[in-house]
C-alpha cells in the first residue's frame, strides 16, 4: 500500500509541475491561440470562395393524386426516395446543363446538387451550391422542373408539383469565419501546448538535487556550493601565504 501511495504521489507531483511549466509559458499560448485566430481569419475572409445556395421543392403527390389510405402515404414516401435518385442522375442534369448552357460536366454539377427529403413528408428538397447566387437560383429551379417533366414521362407517374423555386438572398453559406477563426486559434493554442509538454517530457537536463532524485532515482548524500565567482565563470585567485 505504502509504494502504491508513494507512486500516486509522485505522478500527482509530475502533473503538478507540468502545469506550471504550462503557467510559466502562458503568453507563448496566447500568442500562438491570437496567431492561429488571424491566420484562420484572413484565410477565410480573403482566400477561401464564398458559395451561396438555393433551394427548389418538388411535391411528390399531385393534385390528381388521392390519399385514401396508409398505404398510398407510404407509397408516396416510396416515391419520394426513387425521385432523390432520378432527380440527381445524368440524364437530368446533362439536360439541364444543355438547357442553360452551363460549362460543367455531369460530375461537377453533381457535386454542387444536394437533396433532402425531411422526415415523414412526401417534399423533396433540391439545393444547389455555387459561387455566383443567381447561378444557384437558376440551377436548383431548372432542375426541379426537368426532373418533374423526366418523373412524367419515363416513369409513368403523375409530375411532381414544384411548390418553392429558389431564392438568391445575397449571404453566403461557408466560409463560416467566425467558426473557423475559432477552430483557428484552438489548433494554434493546441500546437503551443503539445511543443511546451513534448518538452518538458523530454527535457533530461540536471540543474538541482530533486532533479537527481527524480530523474535518475539516486539519493543526494551532499552538495558543495559554488563560490560567486566560479558561478559566474570566472576563476578564484589563490591566497597568498604570509
Amino acid at each position: 500500500m505504502e509504494k502504491g501511495t508513494e507512486r500516486d504521489n509522485e505522478i500527482e507531483l509530475d502533473i503538478k509541475d507540468l502545469f506550471m511549466e504550462l503557467v510559466s509559458f502562458w503568453q507563448v499560448i496566447l500568442l500562438t491561440l491570437a496567431l492561429g485566430a488571424v491566420i484562420a481569419f484572413a484565410v477565410s475572409r480573403f482566400l477561401m470562395t464564398p458559395l451561396y445556395e438555393s433551394t427548389s421543392e418538388l411535391y411528390v403527390l399531385s393534385k390528381s393524386t388521392a390519399i385514401t389510405s396508409l398505404a398510398d402515404i407510404q407509397t408516396g414516401t416510396s416515391l419520394t426516395n426513387d425521385y432523390m435518385v432520378v432527380v440527381k442522375g445524368r440524364p437530368v442534369l446533362e439536360q439541364v446543363i444543355a438547357n442553360l448552357g452551363l460549362h460543367e460536366t455531369y460530375g461537377s454539377l453533381r457535386r454542387k446538387v444536394s437533396l433532402e427529403n425531411p422526415s415523414n413528408s412526401r417534399i423533396l428538397m433540391i439545393t444547389v451550391r455555387d459561387e455566383n447566387p443567381l447561378i444557384a437560383k437558376t440551377v436548383a429551379d431548372q432542375i426541379a422542373e426537368v426532373g418533374s417533366d423526366f418523373i412524367a414521362m419515363k416513369m409513368d407517374q403523375d409530375a411532381p408539383t414544384i411548390i418553392q423555386y429558389g431564392y438568391a438572398d445575397g449571404e453566403p453559406v461557408s466560409p463560416n469565419t467566425m467558426k473557423n477563426t475559432m477552430i483557428g486559434g484552438f489548433l494554434g493554442m493546441l500546437l503551443a501546448v503539445a511543443i511546451i509538454v513534448l518538452s518538458y517530457l523530454f527535457n533530461d537536463t540536471i540543474v538541482t538535487a530533486e532533479d537527481v532524485e527524480k530523474k535518475l532515482g539516486l539519493n543526494v548524500l551532499g552538495s558543495l556550493p559554488l563560490e560567486d565567482a566560479e558561478d559566474d565563470g570566472e576563476s578564484v585567485p589563490a591566497k597568498k601565504g604570509k
